[in-house]
């Protein structure tokens, strides 16, 4: 906030990559399968993320 007395210190470049990286898992997590882990299985649920994933990179 404009008026605080000590103003909140933080790296900007630092903050600009933590950016980057939460970005993708956002996007991850628009699909309902993988936001609430619907998979019993590891394997199946590793599948399901391969899967998002690609088309993720596809339509980006």
């Amino acid at each position: 906030m404009s008026n605080r007395k000590q103003p909140f210190s933080f790296d900007r470049n630092a903050y600009k990559q933590r950016h980057r990286i939460e970005n993708p898992f956002c996007r991850l997590k628009d699909f309902r399968r993988i936001a609430i882990r619907d998979d019993w299985l590891a394997r199946n649920f590793l599948a399901a993320i391969c899967l998002v994933t690609a088309i993720v990179w596809w339509i980006l």
